[in-house]
């Protein structure tokens, strides 16, 4: 069989992966990338929160300044991304409102409130009214409201769209088909086997398949990493000109103890999401998912009963024991992990792209980036 060599090997295009081939090729690295249907699993499925605040959660501390350091990177991300396409890299700076329904949820999301500002985070309480006053049509039933001004979101379909034009305008290769094999020699990654039976070459290997990370041959069994793929339901909903704009900002609601977010984009569309399940690698819609998601948010915003129902999809999340991602060393020379974003895929893709990038090229990761390398979860912790 045929063989190629190159600089790096990327395996998975979707934001993640074409961000990095992106960012090394800009640097003059030979790039490429195989994926047998780039940028259409995980990164065409996702709202496109960029939520490090409205979606800290407790004891995430040094999740919160990954993703803190990514959201202030986004804005020079995409225009760098703009700058050489000549198109949107989709990036609304809108802030979120975080609401609740009734006064359970009140008292939940004030909690939240309390602990982001005990961590500095920029977070203003609002009642049911002047949560109102910033979107005119959310129901009369909403009772309390927070609101997030550096939280914004990213229309995740434009962005894959704006990086494919990148890597190709800055030369990366894209091979569409699926990784086979890490291919090792000693205690070295040297490149991978494609489904062909043919085989890439290349000095780095780079692994940003997401849910399917765990899944690659080639590994030794204790090297492999626990990432697991978490299905998640979104509906897109449309928005008559004569109702737009629905809703300004992203809304984050929790209704009766449920959660949900509604996060509108320029052009109309109105995305519902999102479900969360264990459930393999499934990715049919299911009706309870769609009617879970339509009673939550109509609860919230009453007109979504008015709203074309344009899609429902199932996407997979790469999730991790900690819910955190697994960046930097494999365990095998010349193989990184830049994976298991979970929930923060979208928000993460500039930071990934640069640690990974920084990595390369000096063969060390960044600071920011070594709580999360793959060895924390086989690492035997000794009691003092």
């Amino acid at each position: 069989m045929a063989e190629r060599t190159c600089d790096v090997v990327i395996i998975g295009a979707g934001l993640i992966g074409l961000a990095t081939a992106w960012r090394l090729a800009v640097d003059g690295i030979q790039v490429t990338v195989c994926d047998p249907t780039p940028g259409s699993q995980t990164s065409s499925v996702a709202a496109g929160m960029l939520a490090p605040v409205t979606e800290v959660e407790y004891g995430e501390d040094e999740l919160l300044a990954l993703n803190l350091a990514s959201v202030a990177a986004w804005p020079a991300f995409a225009s760098e991304l703009e700058a050489l396409t000549g198109e949107p890299a989709g990036l609304h700076r809108t802030g979120t409102l975080s609401v609740a329904y009734d006064v359970d949820d009140a008292a939940a999301i004030r909690r939240l409130a309390d602990y982001q500002r005990r961590l500095g985070l920029e977070v203003e309480e609002l009642s049911g009214r002047e949560a109102r006053k910033r979107e005119p049509l959310l129901a009369a039933g909403v009772t309390a409201g927070v609101w997030v001004p550096g939280d914004h979101s990213v229309d995740n379909r434009q962005a894959v769209s704006t990086l494919l034009r990148a890597c190709e305008l800055s030369g990366v290769e894209l091979v569409r088909q699926r990784v086979d094999r890490v291919l090792i020699t000693g205690t070295t990654a040297v490149g991978v086997e494609l489904e062909d039976g043919s085989a890439i070459h290349a000095g780095q290997v780079i692994a940003a398949a997401g849910p399917w990370s765990s899944q690659l041959d080639g590994l030794p069994a204790e090297l492999r990493i626990p990432v697991r793929p978490l299905k998640g339901e979104i509906l897109r909903l449309r928005v008559p000109p004569a109702y737009r704009p629905a809703l300004s900002h992203t809304v984050r609601a929790t209704a009766r103890g449920f959660a949900v977010y509604l996060v509108p984009r320029p052009g109309g569309e109105l995305v519902v999401g999102a479900t969360t399940s264990e459930l393999g690698y499934d990715t049919r819609v299911l009706a309870g998912g769609v009617f879970a998601l339509l009673r939550d948010a109509r609860m919230i915003l009453p007109l979504v009963d008015e709203l074309e129902l344009v899609e429902a999809v199932a996407g997979l999340r790469p999730a991790t024991p900690d819910n955190a991602p697994i960046l930097g060393p494999s365990g095998i020379d010349g193989l990184l992990w830049a994976t298991g974003h979970y929930r923060n895929g979208v928000l993460l893709t500039p930071i990934t792209a640069q640690i990974i990038a920084e990595t390369v090229h000096t063969g060390v990761l960044p600071s920011l980036a070594r709580p999360f390398q793959a060895s924390r979860f086989t690492e035997v912790k000794v009691a003092p």
